[in-house]
């Protein structure tokens, strides 16, 4: 505690803080896909295209070091089976760090299911998956990182679905000293996302299309290597879960976990990577 308090001393020296303003403008760049990344209504919404040629993405103009990013995704409708539609956080180069939400499509009438994942210097492997309460084709419903020196979290319309804790004095990495920036693609991935690669993309459904809106990122800007954000507006500096948010994360994973590298003894058959013995709520 008295390390991160340290940290957060040094870390608040700079006295400024960037928060995205929910327009895709002024926050974001296309990238790539010739054309199927599109913004409309005056930069409200963003429209990812995939066809058989292409798929398409975006990034944030920013890079960010700790912070929390929200955005309001509505997924690819009907035979979604092969796509992967995206939204992360990641650094560059060989040793990078990347905070993943993948979803991963499906034939009509089968769940989506949300893949995430932790990379921390380069290693990843941290894989949990779920399954969503609700249709995400039918409505935008709001995916959020937490990201600060104590952990991780994931969520779902304000539910916790994942916490990845700084376990560094278990020896375990973790992603805090690599600038990062927002992307997000629509992708062809047939060869593994739906049931391993056994169900194959119908290009036929295409051309399909992933909708993003209400970006919003409340977060600390990194500059010139250094990130710089205001102590007074960094309420998720120290944020945790309560009680409640415990609560709620024991519900999503007793009902609607399907993988969790943690209870994979096969893939692990030398023993589970230290973080699996730590606390997860």
């Amino acid at each position: 505690m008295a390390k991160l308090s340290l940290i957060r001393a040094s870390f608040m020296a700079a006295m400024v803080v960037a928060s995205a303003s929910a327009n895709f403008v002024s926050d974001v760049e296309i990238t790539w896909g010739d054309g199927r990344g599109k913004m409309l209504d005056n930069g409200e919404l963003l429209q990812l295209t995939l066809d058989r040629a292409s798929g398409s993405g975006f990034q944030s103009k920013q890079a960010y070091l700790f912070g929390r990013f929200d955005m309001k995704m509505k997924l690819v409708p009907g035979n979604s089976a092969g796509t992967v539609t995206t939204y992360y956080l990641s650094s560059q180069g060989p040793a990078h760090d990347e905070i993943d939400f993948e979803f991963l499509g499906n034939v009509s009438g089968e769940p989506y299911v949300l893949h995430t994942n932790v990379f921390a210097q380069g290693k990843g492997n941290r894989e949990q998956q779920f399954y969503l309460w609700f249709d995400p084709t039918l409505a935008f419903h709001t995916y959020s990182v937490l990201w600060n020196p104590r952990q991780i979290v994931f969520y779902v319309d304000g539910t916790p679905v994942r916490v990845f804790r700084n376990s560094e004095g278990a020896g375990v990495a973790y992603p805090k000293n690599q600038a990062m920036r927002v992307y997000a693609s629509l992708w062809d991935a047939d060869d593994w996302a739906t049931r391993g690669g056994l169900v194959k993309t119908d290009w036929s459904q295409a051309p399909f299309v992933a909708s993003y809106r209400g970006f919003v990122a409340d977060a600390c800007v990194a500059a010139g290597g250094r990130p710089s954000c205001s102590a007074s507006k960094a309420s998720w500096w120290d944020q945790g879960l309560d009680s409640n948010g415990a609560r709620k994360l024991k519900w999503v994973r007793d009902n609607y976990m399907v993988y969790d590298y943690c209870r994979d003894a096969k893939r692990f058959p030398g023993g589970f990577p230290p973080e699996c013995s730590l606390p997860h709520d």
